[in-house]
C-alpha cells in the first residue's frame, strides 16, 4: 500500500473505531477527557507505525491495546506519585502491590456493551438537550467541535463550552457509564430516543443558515439507531424511532431540485426515493408493532411515514388513515405541533375548509408562536381553497418567521405565485 492509501486507511478505520475505543476505555478510566486523550494517542501511535508496518489484521484491536499500554503506564505513573506521598518509614518491602495486575486484568475483560453504556450516559438526563446532543455526536459520532457548530449553527467556542461543561457534569455526578437496568432504562432510554430524534430532525429539515438538509446529520442518528437496536432487540420503541428515521431519510436525495430548492412532498419524483431505505424502516416498522409498540409515538410517526413511503404515487396517498394515526397520536403525545400535522393531514383527506377549522382550534396556542409552518400551513390551504389573497398574506407572514434562507425563498416563490 502507499502512504496516500495507508493515510486513507487510517481515516476510515478511525471513523469506524473511534467511539467504541472511547467507549472501552472509559470503563476503563472512569474519565472521558483521558479516554479521549488515550484514543487520539493510540492514533498518533497508528499513524507512525502502520505507514511502516501495515495496517494490522485486526486495526480496532490494535488501538485498544496501545490505548490500554499507555493507560497502564498513567496508572503506574500515578501510583509512583502515591508511594513517593506515602507516610515516611512505612514498610513497603515485603508488601506485594497488586493494584496495577488487576487493573490490566480488568482490561482483559469483556467490554460487552460498553458503547451503549457510553451513549446512555452522554444523553443522561442531567444535561441539557444541546448538550446531550453536542457530547454524543462527539463521543459516538466523532464529530469535531467545529463540524458539530457549523452543524447547528453555533459558534465553535460554544459548542467547546457545553461539551466540556456535560463532561464536567458527568464527572461530578459519579456516573458508571453503564447501560442501566429495568425501570431505570425505560426512563433513560427516552431521552437517549430523544437526543438521537432531534439530531435526525436538524438534519432532515435544518431550522436555520443555507442548506435546507444536512444529510451527515441525518446518517449519524440512523447510525446510533441502527447501534441501539441490535443491542436492544426487545424495545419496541428503539424500532419505533429506528423505522421512522428509515423511512424519512429515504427522501432526502429528492427533497430538493437542482439549484437546491425546496420540493414539496407531491412535488418530489418517488422514483428517487431509496427503495432499500424504505425497506428498512418498514421492517422496523413490523418490529415495532409486533413489540406491542403499535400505539407507541415513535411507531405512529414511522406509520405516517409508511403511508407515503408505501404510495407510489401522490394519488395513491391513503389519506385517511393518516388521519386516523394522527387521531391516535394526539391521544398519545398530545402536542400543539401534532395539531398542526393533523390539520394538515384533514385539509388533504376532507377538504382545505376542514384543514382551517382545525387550525382555527389551535391559532392561539403559545408553543406556535412564531413558528413559520403554521402561517405556512394556513396559506396553503387558502391557496388550495382559491382565497389567493388571503394566502400570500400567510406564506409572507412564514417568510419572516423563518430563519432558514431555502425556505424563506420558497415561501416568497410561493407567495408570489398567488399575484396572478
Amino acid at each position: 500500500m502507499t502512504a496516500t492509501d495507508v493515510q486513507a486507511s487510517i481515516d476510515a478505520i478511525w471513523r469506524i473505531e473511534q467511539a467504541r475505543l472511547i467507549a472501552g476505555l472509559v470503563r476503563i478510566v472512569r474519565d472521558v477527557d483521558r479516554a479521549e486523550e488515550l484514543a487520539q494517542e493510540a492514533l498518533v501511535a497508528a499513524l507512525v507505525e502502520w505507514p511502516k508496518t501495515g495496517v494490522p489484521v485486526k486495526p480496532g484491536a490494535w488501538l485498544m491495546a496501545a490505548a490500554k499500554r499507555r493507560a497502564i503506564d498513567g496508572f503506574r505513573r500515578d501510583k509512583m506519585l502515591e508511594r513517593k506521598h506515602a507516610e515516611i518509614g512505612r514498610d513497603q518491602e515485603n508488601v506485594r502491590d497488586t493494584s496495577i495486575e488487576k487493573i490490566e486484568t480488568a482490561m482483559d475483560d469483556d467490554l460487552g456493551d460498553e458503547l451503549l453504556g457510553l451513549i446512555f450516559t452522554a444523553c443522561h438526563p442531567i444535561l441539557s438537550a444541546q448538550a446531550r446532543a453536542a457530547l454524543t455526536l462527539r463521543l459516538i459520532g466523532g464529530l469535531s467541535t467545529d463540524e458539530i457548530a457549523r452543524a447547528f449553527l453555533s459558534s465553535e467556542a460554544t459548542v467547546a463550552q457545553r461539551i466540556v461543561r456535560a463532561k464536567k457534569t458527568i464527572g461530578k455526578a459519579g456516573l458508571t457509564f453503564e447501560v442501566p437496568r429495568g425501570a431505570a432504562l425505560q426512563e433513560r432510554l427516552a431521552s437517549v430516543l430523544e437526543v438521537i430524534y432531534l439530531i435526525f430532525n436538524e438534519g432532515y429539515a435544518a431550522t436555520a443558515g443555507e442548506d435546507l438538509i444536512r444529510p451527515a446529520l441525518c446518517a449519524e442518528a440512523q447510525r446510533l439507531g441502527r447501534i441501539l437496536a441490535a443491542a436492544l432487540p426487545d424495545e419496541a420503541e428503539v424500532f419505533g424511532l429506528l423505522a421512522l428515521m428509515e423511512i424519512q431519510a429515504s427522501r432526502l436525495g429528492a427533497r430538493t431540485a437542482t439549484d437546491g430548492s425546496l420540493l414539496t412532498l407531491n412535488e418530489q419524483n418517488r422514483a428517487r426515493w431509496d427503495q432499500l431505505l424504505i425497506r428498512r424502516g418498514l421492517a422496523a416498522l413490523e418490529r415495532a408493532q409486533a413489540l406491542g409498540g403499535a400505539h407507541s409515538p415513535y411507531t405512529l410517526q414511522a406509520a405516517l411515514a409508511a403511508c407515503h413511503a408505501r404510495a407510489r404515487r401522490v394519488e395513491e396517498t391513503d389519506w385517511e388513515r393518516i388521519c386516523s394515526l394522527y387521531d391516535t397520536l394526539r391521544e398519545v403525545m398530545p402536542s400543539p405541533v401534532v395539531d398542526l400535522n393533523r390539520a394538515v393531514a384533514h385539509s388533504m383527506a376532507f377538504g382545505p375548509e376542514a384543514g382551517l377549522v382545525l387550525l382555527d382550534a389551535i391559532e392561539q396556542a403559545e408553543a406556535l408562536g412564531g413558528y413559520a409552518p403554521l402561517p405556512a400551513a394556513r396559506g396553503d390551504f387558502l391557496f388550495r381553497a382559491g382565497r389567493l389573497g388571503e394566502a400570500k398574506t400567510e406564506f409572507e407572514r412564514a417568510a419572516v418567521l423563518t430563519r432558514n434562507s431555502r425556505e424563506k425563498a420558497f415561501l416568497l416563490a410561493r407567495a408570489r405565485s398567488c399575484e396572478r
